[in-house]
């Protein structure tokens, strides 16, 4: 007789090469549009955070519709206001971790309003799909269809299976250099292990202003909202 028993499949362990700093924040307003205000002070303290690969910068966001307040969208005149359960997130490598915590103490000036930056806490990649990016480099030219075709190459190139993306809202940083075209996807439908893969690499360019950055969606309808 030849019997053989299935083998148990082994628990998926997200590795902790890469992780989330989540920072407290003592600040009570800042510009809408403060991508790049927020990383040219962040780099004046980590300077090494913008040419390190697996190294992002999360923008920081409030809720984006509740109680009736909706997200303004007018970077010119309207402000965040953030509450004291508002955070600040640095994506980075382990071996970055302690250089990263630098930060906390530190009050950061970010278009003339101070943020002082609290203690860190680590928190672990998710296991989760599908995963969402709220700012993506692209060619303003790009027809949806073309941007997702973009994207695809990107992940196949990683290794990374593509089942199921949706495009999403279009949003323009703005610098002193150039204005940035950026579009927002949705991947869905990816296992655990290239759900980390794709958090810890992101895609194109652009980290340090929080572009292609990837974070669990809880669905679909927050993205098709935005579009």
């Amino acid at each position: 007789m030849f019997w053989t028993e299935e083998k148990t499949k082994q628990e998926f362990k997200i590795p902790d090469d890469v992780v989330d700093l989540v920072f407290k924040l003592d600040c009570k307003m800042l510009p809408l549009e403060h991508a790049h205000a927020l990383s040219q002070a962040i780099q004046s303290v980590l300077d090494w955070i913008e040419t390190e690969e697996l190294a992002g910068i999360h923008q920081i966001h409030v809720a984006e519709s509740g109680n009736g307040w909706m997200r303004p969208e007018d970077p010119t005149n309207e402000v965040l206001h953030l509450s004291h359960r508002t955070r600040m997130s640095l994506r980075v490598p382990k071996q970055r971790i302690e250089e990263a915590k630098q930060l906390t103490g530190q009050t950061l000036d970010i278009d003339g309003y101070s943020l002082t930056i609290g203690e860190a806490s680590i928190k672990s990649l998710s296991e989760l799909s599908p995963l969402f990016s709220r700012y993506v480099i692209c060619d303003v030219e790009l027809s949806e269809e073309q941007f997702l075709t973009s994207v695809a190459e990107q992940l196949q190139a990683m290794d990374i299976p593509v089942n199921k993306m949706m495009a999403g809202m279009q949003h323009v940083i703005k610098t002193p250099d150039k204005d940035i075209f950026t579009r927002s996807v949705m991947v869905a439908d990816l296992d655990k292990e290239h759900s980390v893969r794709l958090q810890q690499r992101g895609i194109g360019p652009g980290r340090h202003l929080g572009c292609g950055i990837f974070l669990p969606q809880k669905g679909i309808r927050p993205v098709k909202d935005t579009s």
